[in-house]
């Protein structure tokens, strides 16, 4: 297993559209085991393969609290295929957009269809945090970002701090 890097906003790789895993094989089950190490090490609760730079429909997740045993899920080619009409709003981060924040309205329950760790086909019915969650997430496999969400004038606004951010970094890396 191995901590990969995150890739963040304004990068071009993380608008790119997934491409299905024909087999949960060794090589996805080993992607899904960095992932995980590289979700906890950031902490973030989950993670599309995407954000590491592997355009694959697969996702990580993890809601446990802190002082919870680890609960991983994985999801292979995670799709909705039902949602309700009713909505909830959760303040979403993102650990491709480090340290912003926004509240985002998204169906409060929905049923998705995937493939587990070891390649069985599952439907988590999915409601709350879980919901909000693995919706997310799936947005980014359709390179989809939750400031895509937000009035033109938010988004902008948080684009322009982690491009200012990324910038100062650059700066740091570079002076000895």
């Amino acid at each position: 297993m191995a901590i990969r890097k995150i890739i963040t906003e304004p990068d071009p790789i993380l608008r790119i559209k997934s491409e299905l895993v024909k087999k949960v094989d060794g090589e996805i089950k080993s992607l899904m085991k960095d992932m995980l190490e590289t979700m906890y090490a950031a902490p973030g609760i989950g993670l599309a393969a995407v954000q590491i730079g592997v355009h694959k429909r697969v996702v990580v997740m993890d809601l446990a609290k802190d002082d919870s045993p680890k609960n991983p899920m994985y999801f292979v080619n995670p799709e909705v295929i039902w949602k309700s009409e009713k909505k909830s709003i959760y303040e979403e981060g993102c650990l491709s957009l480090p340290k912003q924040f926004a509240e985002i309205e998204r169906p409060e329950e929905c049923h998705i269809k995937y493939l587990d760790f070891e390649g069985k086909e599952r439907i988590l019915k999915a409601e709350g945090l879980v919901a909000t969650c693995i919706q997310h997430e799936i947005d980014h496999l359709n390179g989809v970002l939750f400031i895509d969400y937000l009035s033109k004038l938010k988004k902008s606004f948080i684009i322009k701090k982690l491009k200012k951010a990324k910038k100062e970094n650059e700066e740091v890396h570079t002076i000895f």
